[in-house]
């Protein structure tokens, strides 16, 4: 990995990739994250509204609830899973496919440090991008359950956006983008690791991609433990 970090022979071709990753990574899967982010916010307040059925607790309490959900861990943890997932198999696809295809010794007798040109515009292109993602998941969770509030009648307009503004701290956004960024890395580097080591053919890409993904999330929530520790630990 010590060659991924090598500084960029070229500049200019390493901020074209960056660019081009930041599109396939970030802009393809904006989709799939508003999707989720909206049924899952909505999903979040439902709960929220049954679990404090009772008169004692004011309603305003369901959009905090809902808010301090979705910032604290459904957006950074559960966006980050599913990009693993999504964005993890694309990149040791397409890397161990370069491998098998011997692409990649191609630019190595040309004399490009295929690492460090693969690699490291993902890095730097996810680092950038998924953040950006998470701050869009928070929103549209938060309107998912605003709308699903108040078509069911269980919040009113009023009490949930008292909610999502009582008791707020900065702090916790700043939480939820150290720990997006750290899950980015993690992501694609291991993923670009696999798909590196890929030998053989098709079917070891595909084993590839697929303990690419599966590295990704277990490191990704182990992580989550370990940032949750030390960053909340008062």
């Amino acid at each position: 990995m010590h060659q991924v970090f090598k500084r960029p022979e070229k500049f200019r071709i390493f901020h074209q990739q960056t660019v081009k990753e930041v599109e396939s990574i970030g802009l393809e899967s904006l989709w799939i994250v508003s999707i989720i982010s909206v049924f899952m916010g909505a999903v979040a307040t439902i709960q929220m509204a049954f679990n404090i059925d009772t008169p004692l607790i004011p309603k305003f309490t369901i959009g905090f609830a809902t808010r301090q959900t979705v910032v604290l861990e459904f957006s950074p943890t559960m966006i980050s899973l599913i990009l693993a997932g999504k964005v993890g198999s694309r990149i040791a696809s397409e890397i161990g496919t370069m491998r098998v295809t011997e692409q990649i010794d191609a630019l190595e007798i040309m004399g490009v440090n295929p690492a460090n040109h693969l690699i490291l515009p993902k890095i730097a292109a996810s680092i950038f991008i998924n953040p950006i993602l998470i701050i869009i998941s928070m929103v549209l969770a938060l309107l998912g359950g605003w709308l699903v509030g108040i078509s069911t009648n269980l919040v009113t307009t009023t009490d949930y956006i008292l909610g999502l503004r009582a008791f707020y701290q900065s702090s916790d956004i700043a939480y939820a983008l150290i720990k997006t960024g750290v899950f980015a890395f993690l992501i694609t580097s291991i993923s670009g690791f696999y798909g590196y080591r890929t030998r053989g053919g098709a079917e070891d890409v595909g084993k590839a991609s697929t303990k690419a993904v599966v590295q990704s999330s277990i490191f990704i929530i182990l992580f989550n433990l370990i940032l949750t520790q030390l960053l909340l630990n008062d």
